[in-house]
């Protein structure tokens, strides 16, 4: 009797996520397909540089964590104590910067481990409401993976990750999140991102992309052309796609869904209102899309990369060109 109870109230608590989630699609399609204003924060501009090469690299480092210093200068003169604290933080002398921008809510990139001489890298691409405020959270993310592929990989492979917040993420809360008018954005700056990247690694480099929520929703628009090996999507909405054939890349299209994370119950419908597509289409863990489904355990919409969860292991594994674990039956 417990066990069918629990049943019940899980089945309960889905049913009514799923129809509170349908009543914000539903609002989002009938609201203003405009972004709320977002802070404008002064920083300096970013630094000019030469392209990434194995060897500018260190230079690249250094004027980033220049920038990122000045920025806290400047946004603790504005009275932002909370920016000024995360600019600090990256401009340690222990942080890799391949780009920074503190202007208005930021862009950052990092690398973690030896670039130049990787064999395995993995590209983090973040979802919704990451911005230099909320950066720590993704450098957790990505610390954690680097820390696993590390213990993980044999001893003849070398590893690297980098956090790649390049783009303007939507708000969760917000009318952006519900169409793909900010991945189509992102598409171009990621595609240019991987070629740069090649540029730095080493010629025989396998490059795996970890998307993240709103963040696959990015890779789903810059999968085609993209120069990676894998591309895999955590906890997502849709990718704006009806199928991982229709993505049209050679990448191997990998999918997992915790059974914790809330986004299960997203809708996947997609609508056509004044031009814009709202909506963002076939769920990538169902069969019919195609990809290939990895197991993620009890994971939530947060903790995809947390340290010695299942699904933090089977990302890392696909890092490393092994075989994932699937679902359980």
């Amino acid at each position: 009797m417990v066990r069918v109870g629990t049943r019940t109230r899980t089945h309960r608590t889905r049913k009514w996520r799923r129809a509170l989630l349908a009543t914000l699609l539903t609002a989002a399609i009938a609201a203003p397909l405009s972004g709320a204003t977002r802070p404008q924060i002064p920083a300096p501009a970013p630094a000019t540089l030469p392209p990434i090469t194995a060897t500018t690299l260190q230079t690249a480092y250094a004027a980033n964590r220049a920038d990122a210093s000045r920025a806290a200068d400047m946004a603790a003169a504005h009275g932002d104590t909370h920016r000024a604290a995360a600019d600090r933080a990256l401009a340690a002398p222990s942080r890799h910067l391949l780009t920074f921008d503190g202007r208005g809510t930021g862009r950052a990139t990092e690398v973690l481990g030896d670039l130049v001489h990787a064999d395995r890298v993995a590209v983090l691409v973040p979802g919704s409401d990451t911005s230099l405020d909320t950066y720590a959270r993704f450098h957790k993310a990505a610390a954690a993976l680097y820390t696993d592929l590390t213990h993980r990989a044999p001893r003849d492979t070398r590893t690297a990750v980098v956090a790649w917040l390049g783009y303007e993420t939507p708000a969760t809360v917000s009318t952006t999140v519900t169409t793909t008018t900010r991945a189509k954005e992102a598409a171009p700056q990621l595609r240019a991102f991987i070629r740069h990247l090649r540029a730095a690694t080493p010629a025989q480099a396998h490059i795996s992309l970890l998307c993240h929520s709103y963040g696959t929703v990015v890779c789903g628009r810059a999968a085609a052309g993209l120069d990676a090996e894998d591309i895999v999507l955590v906890g997502s909405p849709g990718t704006g796609a009806d199928s991982a054939a229709a993505l049209h890349t050679r990448a191997r299209i990998w999918a997992a869904r915790g059974s914790e994370d809330w986004v299960a119950d997203v809708p996947h419908v997609s609508a056509t209102l004044f031009g814009t597509t709202v909506g963002l289409g076939a769920d990538p863990v169902s069969r019919a899309f195609g990809a290939r489904v990895f197991d993620a355990g009890d994971a939530d919409h947060s903790g995809y990369f947390t340290p010695g969860s299942d699904s933090l292991a089977n990302l890392a594994r696909i890092t490393l060109g092994e075989t994932p674990e699937v679902p359980r039956a």
